[in-house]
């Protein structure tokens, strides 16, 4: 199969042919037929989250069909109540395995499992034309699903019923749910009843997570880099109430805020946005450093907190919420070896939406 893998932190991507992987115990052999790329793709090849699999194939937005099912001994499958079935279109997410035993997942935190294992980071991910993945902790994505989806995100394109109607640009439009969606929803998720929401950084996860809220009746204010008119515009466009740079005071304090931006300078800022009682939520898995602000800023039981990861939970329900909003995605795609392009273009700020590999079209 082909596959982008990376070799050496800090160096690009090398296309190569490798051994189709065989599924094991309780695993699904996939075949890929797209992958959204992530701002933790980035963070893994610039060397800023510590000790990845090497060499490594990238990638936990996955959309594909099941290939193979891996069997015991005895050639009977081994995934109960046969809940996958070859053919099946599924998601793949970024936990891609818990260990079910110890105090986190026994106490449904199973994002926090110190053993825990990360789909394009400590297991192999998606920019490969096939992949492996315990079935635990995958999502089906059926036909009504991307009906759901689809006869939204092109409103002059009839929602599609079949697998057989279902392209490659349909799938794509899916991808970005799996990581920026589930993850950004884990996100809002902690901002609780909070009526008036700051979110800095309004790229792929705010723009999803901007329409969920906005569907429950919240008020969006929209924190972008300062100068950038055409990010505040749009913002503005998908229903926010006000946008501004990240260096203006919205115009009244918010109730909560969601930093999805890695810039740690962001947190004593919204701190100053933020009314008493109020939290803000860092959305990422890496950010630069806090610099220090004084105490008062925090007073008044504001509170700061951040989000590692997702539980199977934020996923399932991300995906019965998303369909009725519907959430709408935007995407730039790229062959899979573009793979390097599509993460320069990323690291420079020069998307038009969230980039996705297109590796097995239907």
């Amino acid at each position: 199969m082909r596959a982008m893998v990376l070799e050496k932190v800090g160096q690009p991507l090398a296309l190569r042919d490798l051994r189709q992987p065989k599924p094991g115990r309780g695993q699904l052999l996939v075949r890929v037929n797209v992958c959204a790329v992530c701002r933790t793709d980035l963070h893994i090849v610039d060397g800023e989250l510590p000790d990845p699999k090497l060499p490594l194939i990238l990638g936990h937005q996955i959309v594909g069909r099941v290939e193979e099912i891996g069997a015991d001994l005895n050639q009977q499958s081994t995934i109960r109540n046969q809940q996958f079935r070859v053919g099946n279109r599924i998601g793949i997410p970024w936990l891609g395995w818990t260990d079910g035993e110890c105090a986190y997942c026994r106490s449904n935190r199973e994002n926090l499992c110190d053993r825990a294992k990360f789909t394009g980071y400590n297991i192999d991910g998606g920019y490969a034309e096939f992949t492996l993945a315990d079935a635990r902790y995958c999502f089906h994505l059926p036909d009504k699903v991307v009906a759901a989806f689809m006869s939204n995100v092109e409103p002059d394109k009839q929602a599609l019923g079949t697998s057989a109607s279902t392209t490659a640009e349909d799938e794509a439009h899916l991808a970005p749910l799996l990581c920026a969606g589930m993850l950004g929803y884990r996100s809002y998720r902690k901002t609780g009843d909070a009526r008036r929401l700051g979110i800095y950084g309004f790229g792929n996860a705010a723009h999803l997570i901007a329409q969920i809220a906005i569907y429950e009746k919240k008020e969006i204010f929209a924190f972008t880099r300062p100068g950038d008119k055409t990010g505040q515009e749009s913002a503005k466009k998908l229903g926010a109430v006000w946008a501004g740079g990240s260096d203006e005071m919205p115009p009244e304090k918010l109730d909560a805020v969601i930093i999805f931006a890695p810039v740690g300078a962001l947190v004593p800022a919204a701190l100053h946005a933020l009314a008493k009682g109020g939290v803000v939520v860092c959305g990422g898995i890496h950010m630069s450093e806090i610099p220090a602000f004084p105490y008062v800023d925090l007073w008044q039981e504001r509170v700061i907190t951040s989000v590692a990861n997702l539980t199977r939970r934020d996923g399932e329900e991300f995906l019965k919420i998303a369909p009725r909003v519907p959430v709408k995605t935007k995407i730039e795609t790229f062959p899979l070896e573009d793979a390097n392009t599509a993460l320069d273009k990323f690291r420079a700020g020069k998307l038009e939406g969230t980039a996705v590999l297109v590796i097995n079209p239907e």
